[in-house]
């Protein structure tokens, strides 16, 4: 049968059975998908034209962000690719439309490195002064938590998918799997950062023994990203820090912090495995700190004498 809902189906079976991808691009495409079977004016797969596409997609831009909108047209566009592909369709409906639609370019939020260094000092301060070995224990993981997305730049979800083998203290690699399951190295180079990670490992081997992942709770249970989410919060209202602190500031902050030390953007890109350098390129906005210095002290009107 080619009803929609069954094709929908079908295609999700494909991408994690044959396409291997990873549960959260899984998730993003069954939430895409289905409200656009749900919303579809027809169930058979042959009506859909591109006319029914461009009152869907005009649809999406009354209720969503531009960039919520390009990521549903992008699930659209791979499933009606495999349709084509599958020879379930003869015509690929999107080969007839015309998309273009600017992205309001939105600068990454970054974390004023006074700020990031009261937020480690509470949690180290937490950790002294823990009233039980429990509260000790949780702070340290804490603290390996905090200080790995400072000196890593990670993303939350990577942080998270660490398993034991990925992880070599002994020279400081440690290996990531990012977006599309794309492996890079990433070396800590900070030796206290080495030395709680250490600290953590050993007091938390036979939790990371029974899971198979780095970064565990109490339980033995991997560490999820509202997990994460919830201690960033907490250290936060612990330290009075007035602004809101996300995971992924961390990784604004440690790219910009670098671009802001005339480290090469290229060796950037690569320890925060984008695919392209106009992604990395970002940063290079947000560096107000940097420019201001090189003007103050490069620009040759500071030697006029007027």
């Amino acid at each position: 049968m080619n009803n929609l809902q069954t094709l929908v189906n079908d295609y999700l079976t494909y991408c994690a059975e044959q396409k291997r991808l990873n549960e959260k691009t899984l998730k993003a495409y069954q939430i895409d998908l289905r409200q656009f079977s749900e919303q579809s004016p027809t169930d058979e797969i042959m009506d859909i034209n591109s006319a029914v596409l461009e009152i869907y997609i005009a649809a999406l831009h009354q209720h969503f962000q531009p960039k919520t909108v390009k990521r549903k047209i992008a699930s659209l566009k791979a499933f009606f690719h495999y349709l084509e592909y599958k020879d379930i369709l003869e015509r690929n409906p999107f080969n007839k439309l015309q998309i273009h639609f600017r992205e309001p370019v939105k600068l990454p939020k970054t974390i004023p490195l006074h700020i990031v260094e009261t937020f480690l000092s509470t949690i180290y301060s937490q950790q002294s002064n823990a009233k039980t070995d429990y509260q000790r224990r949780n702070a340290l993981r804490d603290t390996a938590v905090a200080e790995f997305l400072f000196a890593s730049g990670v993303r939350i979800s990577e942080l998270c998918m660490l398993h034991t083998n990925d992880v070599n203290l002994y020279d400081g690699t440690i290996l990531i799997y990012g977006k599309g399951d794309k492996e890079r190295r990433i070396q800590i180079g900070n030796e206290s950062v080495l030395s709680i990670l250490n600290k953590y490992q050993k007091e938390f081997h036979y939790e990371i023994e029974q899971c198979n992942h780095f970064f565990v709770n109490q339980n033995g249970k991997p560490l999820s990203d509202q997990s994460v989410r919830r201690m960033i919060n907490k250290y936060t209202d612990m330290a009075s820090i007035q602004m809101h602190i996300t995971p992924h500031m961390f990784r604004h902050t440690f790219a910009t912090s670098l671009l802001e030390a005339d480290v090469d953007i290229r060796y950037i890109q690569e320890m925060l495995g984008h695919s392209s350098i106009n992604i990395t390129e970002i940063y290079t906005h947000v560096a107000v700190a940097k420019q201001r210095d090189i003007l103050i002290e490069k620009h040759p009107r500071r030697y006029f004498n007027l």
